[in-house]
């Protein structure tokens, strides 16, 4: 594990209470990441897009927690879509143990520590 990388965090607002655990693990003391929360409360608010592409430019990667609720998020599909375009590598976690969503081109892993540490030594 090298330096510490920023990771920004797209997730669907019904998953609010699985970023604040990925923010919980983000600020254990061993963690190789630092984290950008970028909550966008109102997606419609002016402004939105660009502060988070900021955001995405400025990070070394993208988690996107992966749920149900996914499918119907139009803003975590934006930013997923905006790291792309910025050529951000993007680790799918499924944010829930029952639920095994897939979003097309998202590479989705079970939430482990060892899966979110092998993604960001990848950065």
């Amino acid at each position: 594990m090298g330096t510490k990388k920023t990771i920004f965090v797209a997730f669907a607002i019904e998953d609010e209470k699985q970023r604040d655990f990925l923010k919980g693990q983000s600020l254990n003391t061993n963690s190789p990441f630092e984290y950008i929360d970028m909550s966008v409360k109102n997606a419609y608010d002016s402004g939105w897009k660009e502060k988070v592409r900021t955001r995405i430019k400025r990070s070394d990667g993208v988690i996107a927690l992966i749920s149900k609720n996914s499918l119907t998020s139009s803003g975590q599909k934006w930013e997923i879509a905006c790291a792309r375009e910025e050529k951000k590598k993007v680790l799918g976690i499924w944010a829930y143990t029952d639920d095994r969503t897939n979003v097309l081109g998202v590479n989705t892993k079970v939430w482990t520590w060892k899966a979110i540490q092998d993604f960001i030594d990848s950065l």
